[in-house]
């Protein structure tokens, strides 16, 4: 029950650029050195995107350098990359990213287990007083962590 997760790439520019409503988690289909890679830690999410294509769903600009070892067995990095979910759980994502402005973002890559996993959101983009609302959140809080830490030592 309790699977070791080990993280290799986050996308936390998605959390600033987007609202994410839902989260999935899906599986990609990879070859051997592409694995190879992804345990060496050797793996980007920051420039992908997904898109639902025929029924399927595909992940692009996902970077995913070549096995130092591979040699001819290795495949291009930024090759499309077919993730794996149920049919149920395509339908219900396209019929949300049917409404306007929705689309689907990689939040997280990361081993379950031994099998490569990514989380993918639902989600909307924010509009610029949004982001400003977050940079002052985030700044409010780390001047009361300071404040905090400060009127601990004393």
């Amino acid at each position: 029950m309790g699977e070791d997760i080990k993280l290799i790439a986050n996308n936390k520019k998605a959390y600033f650029d987007y609202f994410i409503e839902d989260k999935y988690e899906a599986g990609i289909a990879l070859h051997g050195t592409e694995v190879k890679s992804l345990r060496m830690g050797k793996g980007s999410i920051k420039e992908s995107f997904i898109r639902i294509e025929r029924g399927e769903v595909f992940i692009y600009g996902m970077h995913i350098s070549p096995y130092e070892k591979g040699n001819i067995f290795n495949k291009d990095p930024l090759r499309v990359k077919k993730l794996l979910l149920h049919g149920y759980e395509i339908n219900k994502i396209a019929g949300q990213l049917a409404t306007k402005g929705y689309t689907l973002v990689p939040l997280r890559l990361y081993f379950k287990g031994s099998l490569v996993k990514v989380e993918i959101g639902v989600a909307h983009g924010k509009k610029l007083y949004d982001k400003r609302e977050d940079i002052a959140k985030k700044d409010m809080r780390r001047e009361a962590e300071k404040d905090f830490k400060v009127r601990n030592l004393y």
